[in-house]
């Protein structure tokens, strides 16, 4: 159990990595690094494909912390 666990743990790391490098940046210069420029809304990105995979990103992390979670109760 903790073997297939550990698979699926490498498996969602990996799926979360290139979720979160297909994310653009926010915003480039000295302002974005204050939290200045522009708010599009609430998770920056106005578009349906920019938040479609916000939605994605999140969801893999919260997979990611629970298996975490298992991985430690089993092992």
């Amino acid at each position: 159990m903790y073997l297939f666990l550990g698979i699926v743990q490498v498996f969602l790391s990996i799926v979360l990595v290139v979720l979160i490098l297909m994310h653009s940046g926010k915003d480039a210069g000295l302002s974005g690094a204050f939290g200045g420029g522009s708010g599009d809304g609430p998770f920056g990105g106005g578009s349906l494909v920019e938040r479609n995979l916000n939605r994605w990103t999140v969801g893999f992390a919260i997979v990611f912390a629970l298996n975490t979670i298992l991985m430690l109760k089993v092992g």
